[in-house]
């Protein structure tokens, strides 16, 4: 795709382009935890945006997306455009002049390999990449945390999702052989060691989506914050889930609706279990981290209730397969994906038998997506 985009480029504009990636991110455990201000802990992956992009001295940005095959001009001091696609563009631009930067004309060409539709965060993926070639193409000295939130804003101001910064985080800050244990609270963050020798990450696509999702992801943040004005009541300095220990819950647990309870137990225990699979990556030991994306999974289908059957026979097999170290669904939930953490020896097994019973279960094959955990935003030429 790289060599694609430059390709276009020199068609479209001519010469001169400077090229710049940024990822799409898995999350290998810490699923609602980020509005309830907890831990995730997600990692920049080897599919990206890629973007070449260069200064024009006009008045007008010209637009070229690879992917829809589609060219337009933009006008930025005018209104936004009405291909979705291009909006995420002039959001990142106008969000940059918000914080005091002035955005010149530029021509951009830009494509990608993250996978659509499934959970990959190829949104984001473009945000970082605008942004971190705006920022170095016109020396603006945003920090890489500030790009993260100038791309956030865009997707709540311009393309009207109300997303988190987990998925920006991971674009920009990814490493090579790193994850990143992110404090959605503070966006403190620590770099945690991910080189499983001997062992494959692999995503299995549903590739089904439904309807629930966006209600029931209201109807969880609605009970979260029913049980922590609960507990609020009666201790001082509560202000989210993250505030709030099983001690407190257990103690107050009679003035809380039951369902209540178990989604806020679900949280609390998530965020433990990502700061112990935290410890396990540290000492090397998969095996304990697996165990704990098999308590998160456990977690979410049957605490929170946001899986689906489809998510959960994926990851029963894996439960139950010898050499498959982790299992579980990952993203919001009601469909997606599942993420597995597989040892090497039985790998190709493990993707035939996933694949053949899916089929035989569900009438479809899943996707598989390979993937290894990789550098985020940077310059290539």
């Amino acid at each position: 795709m790289k060599t694609k985009v430059q390709e276009q480029f020199k068609k479209h504009y001519g010469e001169g382009a400077s090229v710049y990636s940024s990822p799409g991110r898995v999350n290998l455990i810490g699923e609602h935890t980020d509005y309830n201000l907890g831990f995730v802990l997600p990692g920049a992956i080897d599919k990206a945006i890629y973007a070449a992009i260069k200064p024009n001295g006009g008045k007008l940005c010209r637009l070229y997306s690879v992917d829809y095959d589609q060219s337009i001009e933009m006008d930025l001091s005018g209104d936004k455009p009405k291909e979705q696609w291009a909006q995420y563009v002039y959001g990142v631009a106008k969000e940059m002049e918000k914080r005091g930067k002035k955005v010149e004309a530029f021509d951009l060409v830009f494509g990608g390999d993250v996978p659509l539709g499934a959970g990959l965060s190829s949104s984001a993926a473009l945000e970082s990449t605008i942004g971190f070639a705006l920022n170095d193409i016109y020396g603006f000295g945003f920090t890489r945390e500030e790009l993260a939130k100038i791309g956030q804003m865009t997707e709540h101001n311009y393309v009207g999702v109300r997303c988190g910064i987990m998925d920006q985080f991971a674009s920009l800050f990814g490493e090579d052989g790193k994850v990143i244990r992110l404090d959605c609270r503070s966006l403190e963050y620590k770099l945690e060691p991910f080189k499983p020798t001997g062992c494959k990450v692999v995503l299995f696509d549903t590739m089904v989506k439904h309807s629930l999702a966006s209600s029931e992801y209201n109807v969880r943040r609605a009970q979260c914050e029913a049980g922590v004005a609960v507990v609020a009541k009666h201790v001082k300095g509560i202000e989210s889930l993250r505030d709030v220990t099983m001690d407190m819950l257990d103690t107050y647990k009679g003035e809380m609706e039951d369902i209540v309870y178990r989604r806020c137990s679900f949280v609390i225990n998530e965020n433990q279990r990502l700061l112990d699979a935290c410890s396990a990556l540290e000492k090397g030991d998969y095996v304990t981290m697996g165990q704990k994306m098999n308590g998160s999974h456990e977690g979410l289908s049957k605490w929170y209730e946001v899986s689906c059957p489809e998510l959960d026979f994926l990851a029963d097999i894996g439960h139950n397969t010898d050499g498959v170290l982790g299992a579980r669904m990952m993203g919001g939930g009601f469909g997606g994906c599942t993420i597995n953490l597989v040892e090497e020896k039985v790998f190709d097994a493990y993707v035939s038998d996933i694949t053949e019973r899916y089929k035989s279960k569900f009438g479809k094959q899943p996707r598989v997506i390979d993937v290894v955990i990789s550098q985020g935003a940077h310059k290539i030429i």
